[in-house]
């Protein structure tokens, strides 16, 4: 086989490989999109307040403080690929134990699914995003996350729609007893990802030195004893955390926040943030590597987010909700950024420092929380100051924090 055609098969292996990541990062954003579906239908069956209805949220991302780094053993022991497949057969049993907790209206059954359901995000997370940052060059692997994240943040209002149609009802009108077919189709779909996932031809990958015979590759990290030896991986996890947490209320909380400002058809909103993600997916897609760096795209997202947040709080009510859309503009490229910067150099601890990046995404329990409190004391409307300090240290991690080696 000459070289021209070998690069033709990895180049064939590559395109089916980024389509079946395609479909599990899909499936990450349907399944966090779901709570967005399920906030305002707790408050409104079980008459409870703004901040306990986000402890959904809440159990949902604290399964990867827990999780986030025994992953990383995990994926050592079994492999990238049952690794996802098992993560598939945790979401199922999650969903599974929404219907009897909507029959029994209780919310600490309710908290446990979505813990048990966050579970399967993690080892999904943990696996998935560790491999498509070293399937290809680093240098272009915000490239390829941005494709990923395409697919994931388009997942995110699908679940409101998909209840919706399945129901027949607006989610003001549902009840719980409405939601178990539904959730008995999804799981079944879940289920059939695992499958999916298992036999996929997807190959098992390592990065640059992370063989022990290899180390002279990533000779920063040849000679480190810990992962926490690496302060550009532990600055970038940190920007994570923060953006992880503002993300997750600009995505979850459109549902809750157009019910706020008393909008017809509430569901509908779910759209403005993942169309304002994928425009800037698109612009990291066309633009990195080629004209921009990875650290530059960073830069701008985080001023374009900054001034989004401010305008959110400062601009009338009713056209406000759609600046959200633009601090969703912002982040889009702060994932496929932040990944491949914090994760450049770390040779042999590569698998530690992905599952160390994944406990960041709980940042997505604790800010939505306290989004939800400072709702209920000051107005949804200013809850969106705390994401303008979040930003703030992004940008200095995209400045400076990310070229700091010791």
């Amino acid at each position: 086989m000459n070289a021209e055609t070998k690069t033709n098969v990895q180049g064939r292996q590559l395109v089916v490989a980024l389509v079946i990541l395609g479909a599990m990062f899909f499936a990450i954003g349907f399944a966090l999109g779901i709570n967005s579906y399920l906030i305002p239908l707790l408050k409104s069956q079980l008459g409870i307040s703004s901040a306990e209805s986000y402890l959904v949220l809440g159990a949902t991302f604290s399964a990867f403080l827990i999780f986030g780094y025994p992953a990383s053993f995990v994926i050592a022991k079994i492999g990238y690929k049952r690794t996802m497949a098992l993560s598939f057969l945790l979401f199922a049993v999650g969903f599974y134990l929404y219907i009897p907790s909507g029959k029994l209206e209780s919310l600490p059954l309710f908290l446990i699914a979505s813990f048990i359901s966050g579970m399967g995000n993690t080892f999904l997370q943990a696996s998935v995003n560790p491999y498509v940052t070293i399937l290809g060059p680093i240098e272009s692997a915000a490239r390829r996350m941005s494709f990923m994240g395409i697919m994931n943040k388009l997942a995110w209002p699908v679940p409101p729609l998909f209840l919706s149609i399945v129901i027949g009802k607006s989610v003001d009108a549902v009840s719980f007893a409405d939601t178990s077919l539904p959730f008995i189709i999804i799981i079944g779909l879940f289920l059939l990802l695992g499958i999916v996932a298992l036999i996929s031809p997807l190959p098992e990958v390592k990065a640059v030195g992370e063989d022990e015979d290899e180390a002279e590759d990533c000779p920063y990290a040849a000679n480190k004893t810990s992962i926490w030896q690496f302060p550009h991986l532990l600055l970038g996890i940190l920007a994570l955390f923060f953006y992880v947490g503002v993300e997750t209320i600009a995505l979850g909380t459109m549902v809750d926040y157009a019910e706020s400002l008393q909008l017809m058809n509430p569901e509908i909103y779910a759209w403005i943030s993942p169309v304002g993600m994928v425009i800037g997916y698109l612009a990291g897609i066309i633009f990195i590597p080629k004209y921009v760096s990875q650290s530059s795209a960073l830069v701008t997202s985080a001023i374009v987010a900054i001034v989004g947040s401010i305008l959110v709080v400062l601009t009338p009510a009713d056209i406000s909700i759609f600046f959200v859309g633009l601090i969703a503009l912002g982040c889009a490229l702060m994932w496929p950024a932040i990944w491949p910067l914090a994760m450049t150099d770390l040779g042999k601890f590569t698998k530690q420092g992905g599952s160390l990046m994944v406990i960041s995404i709980v940042g997505g329990a604790l800010f939505p929380i306290l989004y939800g409190y400072i709702k209920d004391v000051a107005g949804a409307q200013n809850a969106y100051w705390l994401a303008v300090p979040l930003f703030g240290y992004i940008l200095y991690y995209a400045l400076k924090g990310h070229k700091i080696r010791v």
